[in-house]
């Protein structure tokens, strides 16, 4: 096994301690590329390959980013490594599943350009996402050459949650995306989450993966339109890799309470002054929150977004709990009626 090549596409020690020492050089490591339909692209130390997916999900469910272990021969997956960080949310629609974007990311570009497009509160539900699933955020505005202050909305997004990293440019321009070369070094993975048409694929064909098709937005509402289809790593010349999203339309958020109290810590912290612990923050006695609107120490803005982001998760976590517990009911049921068949195998 060639730790060199797979280091250049994100292999990293916690990987590696995951193996058993008997099994190195007798299996073959790769990383999950892309997913079309019927087969996986895979990354290994010899290059892309494809396989079935029946033999890439032998071992799980796969998601762009996911470690494999294959066997040399027949290239069957045998182990999903452990994964670092995963990128996810709750599928569209009313049924309750979660739709899993990347796994094993490092850092996430979230995207949104300086148009119509630019909304704080996307910001928050994109940022609780991120921190949710374990990954290091970088918002990125781009297309600043279609606002006369970028400079004031970056401040606006630094404001969303303390020490956020934000950076202004044009990704036409492949000199401006330098300042994002830092998060994209050897080893390192970086994936683009935004809406559709705010100038991802441009950004990452400026940082140097493959030529990604681009549109320009629609003039009239300024809305983009979806040039990128699947999910795809690619390798970068800084040495790292990029995963590069569809746009999204929707983005629900799954169970990620934590992510939504590291967003916004600075309500957390005022609703904890309140006099009671089961306060409403609608006209209570003591409220803290409703004090520090009036003193316009927090923005009314930013409590609704945090009560709407909050009940929304809630909800879609019980729904997703829910749907876990009646696939385990489903499995259980399942094995007995196979124990009792073979019971009845067994006495015939």
């Amino acid at each position: 096994m060639d730790n060199h090549q797979l280091r250049t596409i994100g292999w990293k020690p916690c990987f590696e301690q995951q193996l058993a020492p008997a099994v190195l050089g007798t299996v073959v490591i790769a990383r999950v590329s892309a997913h079309y339909g019927g087969q996986v692209l895979l990354l290994g130390a010899a290059g892309e390959f494809r396989i079935p997916v029946q033999l890439a999900e032998s071992a799980g469910e796969i998601a762009v980013g996911d470690w494999l272990v294959l066997t040399a021969t027949d290239h069957r997956a045998v182990q999903r490594l452990e994964r670092q960080t995963l990128l996810f949310r709750k599928a569209s629609g009313e049924e309750p599943k979660r739709q899993v974007f990347a796994a094993n990311i490092d850092t996430i570009f979230i995207v949104s350009s300086c148009n119509e497009d630019f909304n704080l509160s996307r910001f928050e539900r994109y940022l609780a996402l991120t921190l949710q699933a374990g990954a290091t955020p970088v918002v990125v505005l781009t297309k600043v050459d279609l606002c006369s202050d970028p400079a004031a909305l970056r401040r606006q997004v630094e404001q969303v949650h303390s020490g956020l990293l934000v950076e202004t440019l044009d990704a036409r321009q492949s000199n401006q995306t330098d300042a994002l070369v830092a998060w994209c070094g050897p080893g390192q993975t970086v994936a683009l989450l935004g809406s559709s048409g705010v100038g991802k694929s441009t950004l990452a064909n400026s940082l140097g993966a493959r030529n990604l098709a681009t549109a320009e937005i629609r003039e009239k509402d300024g809305k983009g339109r979806h040039t990128t289809t699947t999910r795809s790593l690619h390798l970068l010349p800084s040495g790292g890799v990029l995963v590069d999203n569809p746009g999204i339309r929707e983005l629900q958020l799954p169970a990620c309470e934590e992510g939504l109290r590291e967003v916004f810590d600075d309500v957390v912290q005022i609703a904890a002054g309140c006099r009671f612990s089961n306060c409403s923050h609608d006209g209570d006695a003591g409220c803290a929150v409703m004090a520090a609107i009036k003193s316009g120490d927090l923005d009314q803005r930013r409590f609704d977004s945090f009560q709407k982001l909050s009940a929304e998760q809630a909800h879609n976590s019980r729904t997703l709990a829910e749907r876990r517990e009646l696939d385990q009911r489903n499995g259980r049921y399942f094995k007995s009626v196979l124990k009792d068949r073979r019971r009845l195998r067994e006495v015939q």
